[in-house]
C-alpha cells in the first residue's frame, strides 16, 4: 500500500483526538476507508467497518456505530442524514474537508441535520492553516445522566464476559476500578510529606478475593451509583483508570463488568492498589 502524502496524514491524525471515549471497543465507520490505517495507530480498540461515500449504499443497522469518520470534500444532506441514522445516541461524526476553511455555514449545516455539541475548527496548521474539521454528536434519547450511562453500559456489556476474566485477552484501552482514596482530597491540597493511598473495591468469592473491573467509565458509573445509593458499597470516592498493560499485570482474579446482583450474595472487600500506576483521569 502506497504511503500517504504527509499533509493528508496530518489531517487524518487531527481527527484522532476527537474520537469518543472507548468502552471495550469503539465501532468506527470509515467512509471510503481513507482514515482507519492512520487512526488505528492511535487507538488499538477500534472495530472498523468501511462504507462507500454514497450513503444510499450503506448496509448498517441504525444506532450501530460509535463514530462515523470521513476524509472528504463531499458533505451533503444525504451523507449527514445517513450518519445520523447509524450513529448510536451520543455517537460522534468527525469529518475533515481538506479543501475548505472553517466558516459559520459548517455549523449551520450540522445544526440543520440535527447534530449537537458541534465543533468546527481548522483541521491542521503546517504551519499555515489547512482544511476544516467538523464534529457533531447524535443527541441522547434522555437528559438523565444516570440513565444515559446505563444505556451505554447495557450496550457495551452485550459483548463482555461477566465471569472471571482473562485480561490477557482484554481488547479495551483502559480498565477501571472503584477506588477509595485516603485522604479524600485533591493532590494540590496535600500537606508536605502527606501521601495518598488507594484501595480498590473487590468481592470475596468462594475462589478468593476478586477485583471489580470495568471496561469503560460508563460501566463503572452504572454499577457504582446504585451500589452506593443502596449502601452495598461504601466510601468509594473516585473511579481509577488504568492502562490495559497495567491491568494485565494484576495478580488477583478479575470480575469484568460484574452484575450488580453479585453484591447480594458476596461480601465487599478493599485491596491496596498503586495510585501511581493509574492513568490521568478523563477531562
Amino acid at each position: 500500500m502506497a504511503e500517504l502524502p504527509r499533509l493528508k496524514r496530518l489531517l487524518i491524525e487531527a481527527m484522532a483526538k476527537h474520537l469518543p471515549p472507548s468502552a471495550a471497543s469503539l465501532r468506527l465507520l470509515d467512509v471510503r476507508g481513507e482514515t482507519s490505517d492512520v487512526l488505528t495507530g492511535f487507538r488499538k480498540d477500534l472495530d472498523v467497518v468501511t462504507a462507500p461515500e454514497q450513503a444510499d449504499q450503506w448496509q448498517l443497522e441504525a444506532d450501530s456505530v460509535d463514530a462515523v469518520v470521513a476524509y472528504t470534500n463531499s458533505v451533503n444532506d444525504d451523507f449527514l442524514n445517513a450518519a445520523m441514522i447509524v450513529l448510536r445516541p451520543g455517537g460522534r461524526l468527525i469529518v475533515v474537508n481538506p479543501d475548505q476553511d472553517p466558516n459559520d455555514g459548517h455549523v449551520t449545516t450540522l445544526e440543520g441535520a440535527g447534530y449537537t455539541r458541534i465543533l468546527v475548527e481548522t483541521a491542521a496548521e503546517c504551519p499555515l492553516p489547512v482544511g476544516v474539521l467538523m464534529r457533531g454528536e447524535k443527541p441522547h434519547t434522555t437528559n438523565d445522566t444516570l440513565e444515559r450511562v446505563q444505556q451505554v453500559a447495557a450496550r457495551d456489556s452485550q459483548s463482555v464476559d461477566l465471569t472471571f476474566a482473562d485480561l490477557t485477552k482484554f481488547k479495551g484501552r483502559y480498565a477501571h476500578l472503584l477506588i477509595r482514596q485516603m485522604p479524600n482530597k485533591p493532590v494540590w491540597s496535600l500537606e508536605a510529606g502527606e501521601a495518598i493511598t488507594w484501595q480498590a473495591a473487590a468481592l470475596e468469592t468462594p475462589s478468593g478475593t476478586a477485583l471489580l473491573v470495568f471496561s469503560s467509565l460508563p460501566q463503572a458509573v452504572a454499577f457504582m451509583q446504585p451500589a452506593v445509593m443502596n449502601g452495598q458499597i461504601k466510601d468509594v470516592n473516585k473511579v481509577g483508570k488504568f492502562s490495559r498493560e497495567t491491568a494485565q499485570a494484576w495478580t488477583l482474579p478479575v470480575l469484568l463488568n460484574p452484575a450488580l446482583s453479585l453484591l447480594e450474595g458476596l461480601s465487599v472487600a478493599f485491596v491496596n492498589v498503586d495510585a501511581d500506576s493509574a492513568e490521568a483521569p478523563d477531562e
